[in-house]
């Protein structure tokens, strides 16, 4: 089994829309008979993106609105009926390698992308290739954890990427031409972008990988018709010391020497140029406050913390900003001067929760590599709760040993970079998990100047059994309310559905619905390959469809594989 920072080479309905569709009735029923009322094949609007959490026909965003909740409405495909559930086509790509894709579906079209930055459009209906895209990448990429890509965004007439050598490009949805491209960050740095942008009013959002390589993390804003930059957000703050916390989220002490800190930080300096804080995955859009949410991922180096004193703020932490101007609003840190790679990265999630006081207020989630569910007061970015841990909590904190020292989770989770899914019918969060045991090494190492930078290494330990599971949170509790042990560790994505399923692919190749309420597994399908691609939902011609992609994971070294799977109900 392959950990994380040692997998990758390094490289030299109902839908209701106001105006702006003039000329379109509003519909009545959830699922319709043509997939293209809304608009044509080359033009999203503002308005579609801003109701796609009630849209059964398309799938507009990487998690399926600007909340990310990966909650698709239609009820089609659904509990009673779903082992009719059948393959209706399936698409091989050029490119067999880790394939981490979001389908995104517009009006029956399909676009995916693979790794190295290829992307096709595809009847969604039938699977058939209508154009396909191949990036010309730069003479350097530098990446940590497989060349992969997690999908395009859709606007206007064109859809957006970010490519592992440290580009934003913009394609014509229609055709694939390339319309302009703009350089994020130097990739010689260790920079590179396998997250999917996300684009509202205008502007394209996007952070940036390299955590592992002495970077300084951050989001950025380019204007969606030209790329100019329009704002910068360093997660790694000027100042990035913070106030020398010695206790996790959860309570716990994370055995912190202040003092030698304190005595570092006099003789080095704030290191925040060289901190990391790479921004893995989507930002969670708020509307009606203007603001952004996203998670922040390790610090640089990873596991030696004797060079970089402080909290090291904002690793490792819920931020919020100003979608505008992508000041600073609030944060909240959930390991600080984190040794272990126990990163934030799985998308933030805005929806209701309920509140210390029983009150109903706008709450974030957030589900972390340490295997718990963290739930936020959205005004304040404040902790409400966590949830009961969702994998084994062994030597939590143990600090990293010349030698090795062993403790749970390992570096890999917990909750990976795979997004959570919620139900807010059953105010249950889905989240997918690893387990497996690690021990964890630190090694004095000076910056290697955009070399990859672990500061020692974290090992899977090959004689204990590793696993996953599947689990049902109750976000307004904490408590568990079910969970499915997995044959391997997951990581992927899950999607939730308003016909009572959530859905969820295995690196041996599984792609399974369960109950939602239940966690019953009611059908399954064998893949090729690992499928360890968030699924996707959509319609076409009236029929419901579930999409996955199934191309193996190199992170976790799952058999690699270069398929797009369509679903249907059959007979």
């Amino acid at each position: 089994m392959v950990s994380k920072k040692n997998s990758g080479p390094v490289l030299k309905l109902f839908i209701f829309f106001g105006a702006g569709l003039t000329g379109v009735a509003p519909v009545s029923a959830q699922e319709v008979d043509s997939a293209t009322m809304y608009g044509d094949l080359q033009t999203v609007t503002q308005d579609m993106l801003d109701h796609a959490s009630g849209d059964s026909n398309n799938f507009l965003h990487t998690n399926g609105n600007y909340h990310q909740t990966r909650y698709y409405p239609a009820r089609q495909i659904n509990t009673s009926n779903v082992h009719r559930l059948q393959r209706a086509w399936s698409f091989e790509t050029e490119v067999v390698e880790s394939l981490e894709t979001t389908p995104i579906i517009v009006n029956g079209i399909m676009y995916v992308t693979t790794s190295f930055n290829h992307v096709y459009a595809l009847n969604a209906d039938t699977g058939q290739q209508i154009w396909h895209y191949k990036h010309k990448m730069g003479p350097i990429t530098t990446y940590c954890c497989g060349p992969n890509n997690r999908g395009v965004f859709p606007y206007g007439d064109r859809v957006y990427m970010g490519t592992l050598d440290a580009k934003l490009v913009a394609l014509n949805a229609k055709t694939g031409r390339l319309e302009w491209e703009t350089q994020i960050a130097d990739p010689e740095l260790g920079y590179s972008e396998t997250m999917a942008p996300t684009v509202v009013d205008g502007k394209v959002l996007i952070g940036t990988n390299g955590g592992e390589y002495g970077i300084r993390g951050f989001v950025k804003a380019y204007d969606a018709d030209t790329g100019k930059e329009l704002w910068t957000f360093h997660s790694t703050a000027e100042n990035s010391v913070g106030v020398w916390a010695t206790k996790d989220a959860t309570g716990r002490d994370m055995l912190r020497d202040i003092k030698a800190e304190k005595a570092a930080l006099k003789e080095l300096g704030d290191p925040y140029k060289t901190l990391g804080g790479g921004v893995w995955q989507n930002m969670a859009v708020d509307r009606e406050t203007n603001t952004t949410y996203f998670v922040v991922g390790n610090p640089s180096p990873d596991l030696y913390g004797a060079i970089r004193p402080g909290d090291n703020l904002y690793t490792n932490s819920l931020v919020a900003v100003d979608l505008d101007t992508g000041k600073y609003k609030c944060h909240f840190q959930y390991i600080a001067h984190d040794v272990w790679d126990l990163d934030a990265v799985s998308p933030p999630i805005i929806t209701t929760v309920v509140d210390e006081r029983g009150n109903n207020v706008k709450g974030i989630l957030h589900g972390g590599k340490t295997g718990y569910i963290y739930v936020h007061r959205a005004s304040d970015c404040g902790l409400i709760r966590f949830s009961e841990p969702m994998v084994s909590q062994e030597n939590r904190w143990v600090l990293p040993t010349k030698d090795g020292a062993r403790m749970l989770p390992g570096a890999n989770g917990g909750v990976e970079w795979s997004p959570m899914a919620i139900d807010p019918n059953l105010d249950l969060a889905f989240a997918i998990n690893l387990h497996q045991p690690m021990t964890y090494h630190v090694e004095e190492t000076p910056y290697p100047g955009g070399k990859l930078w672990l500061g020692g290494a974290f090992k899977v330990i090959p004689e204990e059994q590793q696993w996953g599971n599947v689990t049902a949170v109750d976000y307004n509790t904490g408590k568990i309310r079910w969970k499915v042990k997995t044959e391997q560790p997951m990581i992927g994505g899950i999607l939730a559905t308003g016909g009572g399923l959530a859905f969820t692919g295995e690196g041996n190749g599984w792609f399974k619905a369960y109950d939602s309420a239940t966690g019953e597994l009611l059908w399954q399908y064998k893949a090729s390959a690992g499928v360890n691609a968030p699924p996707a939902s959509y319609n076409v011609g009236g029929s419901q469809y579930i999409v996955v992609g199934a191309g193996g994971n190199a992170q976790l070294n799952y058999k690699r594989g270069n398929e797009i799977l369509a679903f249907k109900l059959g007979n």
